[in-house]
């Protein structure tokens, strides 16, 4: 029987594919569970037509982040932390620290998108990148420096 996905199944496919399944399989787990329909020329024709609005929407919502990528790659932070001796700081800088900053120069990005491989622990000038969208990232450059 072939089905067309409403979701994504594990080890099968994404929402919007086209897959031939056993009858049984079709009618007792993917129904049921609402993860696809029967594979009529009227669905397949829906899904094609949905599958083109969603690239659409894909193509504006990306223009609008790589407008935001730009506006942010402009921005410069500087984030003053307590040192000690020999300029060791207490602490460090993390992704919350740079999202705090960047939210009082008028950007809401979520401390989850900022791409630190680690928490920066010391003075200096760093490159980091945010991950906007799937397929945008910015980078701006932190300044830590002493309080």
């Amino acid at each position: 029987m072939k089905v067309i996905l409403t979701k994504d199944v594990d080890k099968m496919g994404k929402k919007g594919d086209l897959k031939n399944v056993s009858d049984g399989y079709a009618r007792n787990f993917l129904f049921p569970a609402r993860a696809a329909v029967e594979a009529s020329a009227a669905n397949i024709k829906d899904v094609e037509e949905k599958k083109k609005r969603d690239a659409v929407k894909l193509k504006k919502e990306k223009e609008v982040y790589l407008e935001l990528a730009a506006k942010i790659g402009k921005v410069s932070i500087t984030i003053a932390t307590q040192v000690g001796e020999e300029d060791k700081m207490f602490g460090a800088v993390t992704a919350e620290d740079i999202s705090e900053a960047l939210k009082k120069e008028g950007f809401e990005v979520d401390k989850r998108k900022i791409d630190l491989a680690e928490p920066i622990k010391k003075l200096g000038t760093f490159d980091v990148s945010i991950k906007l969208h799937a397929e945008v990232a910015a980078a701006i450059k932190v300044w830590v420096v002493k309080k």
